[in-house]
């Protein structure tokens, strides 16, 4: 197949950084794709971290404005992989500029700043996507796959739930590099833009439009030194959240988040029950599904371990052979090529923007519930 090159930008050098250069490097060599990556620039305000940052990657060039990465011609698409509080500007003025835009999750830090980046790329008709790369798990593939061919009959219930512990000591910081996620006016909120928006944009794909929630929230930690004023200052977010909600198609679930779980570093797990059979998926053990089909009638019959590592299953026939399985990180090479596919054909590759802001829609409404303690409706 004859490539295209793609020229990227990104901005941004922290984890998600990372994971996403990584992902443009493996994706053409594991999947047959139109276009070629090529790591035009990354863009950081930190000059000495963001040239080391280019050079372990093999970025071309660097640059320290993210006005500047944008108004390059040489740039084919604009990778945000910063803080929540750039998301907006940042995608707003690539999509106006031609760009395409990838954005890491959340998509705002609220529905309202979504709404704009939504407006900005589909008036400007440029390729987008949102870096939900939960989607991409094999396992969580396949529950897709089982869902829409009907295995599961009409869907009862939904919970999910994502425990952290890392935020528990009351002399961490909030604010500044590393720890701009403990600040609100950075982050937007805690958990549950964090953690539950991944879970919420699982659900919705899997099961469908989340229709009203009934939520509660805890702050543990009152007050917290701030990196930045070096003040000791009231803390914002969320450290736990937890909510109900009626799906439109009529099934119930249930969703928690928090850091403050002793003992859970990322423990995310989702389960669908269905009026023919049930699915669980733990990201502890990532490439196993567990499922049960009530209309096995043998001996036998009862929850199945399943893994998903054949080539039948999910983007495995591009990995290695049967048995031997893959990772978190591949979880992006399959979102990034997907992208590619997409672009490839005239589509759009899931999650876009019209998504993200839907799970953006669906946090909002949890934060109004938790302050006004009643049933919301999501807009």
């Amino acid at each position: 197949m004859a490539t295209k090159p793609l020229n990227i930008g990104l901005v941004g050098y922290g984890f998600m950084g990372r994971a996403h250069s990584n992902a443009f490097l493996q994706a053409p060599r594991f999947f047959n794709l139109p276009y070629q990556p090529v790591l035009k620039a990354m863009c950081a305000r930190n000059a000495d971290r963001a040239r080391t940052f280019a050079a372990t990657w093999g970025y071309q060039s660097v640059e320290n404005d993210w006005r500047v990465l944008i108004e390059r011609p040489d740039i084919d698409l604009i990778d945000i992989a910063s803080p929540n509080d750039t998301h907006a500007e940042i995608a707003v003025a690539a999509a106006r500029a031609g760009k395409m835009v990838l954005c890491e999750k959340p998509l705002g830090r609220n529905g309202d700043e979504a709404k704009q980046m939504v407006e900005a790329v589909e008036s400007a008709g440029v390729p987008n996507m949102v870096w939900y790369n939960y989607r991409r798990v094999p396992a969580v593939t396949l529950i897709k796959s089982l869902v829409d061919k009907g295995w599961l009959g009409r869907v009862f219930h939904y919970r999910a739930k994502f425990l952290q512990d890392w935020t528990i000591s009351t002399d961490l910081p909030q604010g500044g590099e590393g720890l701009w996620r403990l600040d609100a006016s950075v982050a937007g909120s805690g958990v549950t833009g964090d953690l539950l928006a991944h879970c919420i944009d699982t659900a919705m794909w899997l099961n469908g439009p989340i229709a009203e929630v009934t939520a509660m929230t805890e702050t543990f930690i009152k007050e917290r030194k701030h990196n930045v004023s070096g003040r000791v200052e009231p803390v914002g977010i969320d450290d736990a959240s937890a909510f109900l909600c009626r799906f439109q198609n009529g099934s119930l679930a249930t969703f928690e988040a928090t850091r403050y779980a002793r003992g859970h570093k990322a423990l995310y797990t989702l389960e669908i029950n269905g009026e023919h059979g049930s699915a669980f998926w733990d990201l502890h053990d990532l490439h196993r599904l567990q499922v049960f089909d009530h209309r096995d009638e043998g001996q036998l019959r009862g929850w199945k371990d399943v893994h998903i590592t054949d080539g039948d299953h999910p983007y495995m026939k591009r990995w290695w052979v049967p048995g031997l399985q893959i990772g978190y990180e591949h979880t992006f090479t399959h979102q990034f090529a997907d992208f590619l596919e997409a672009l490839g054909n005239g589509t759009a590759a899931e999650p876009t923007f019209r998504s993200g802001l839907a799970t953006d829609l669906v946090t909002d409404a949890v934060l109004r519930s938790a302050q006004s303690r009643k049933w919301e409706s999501v807009t």
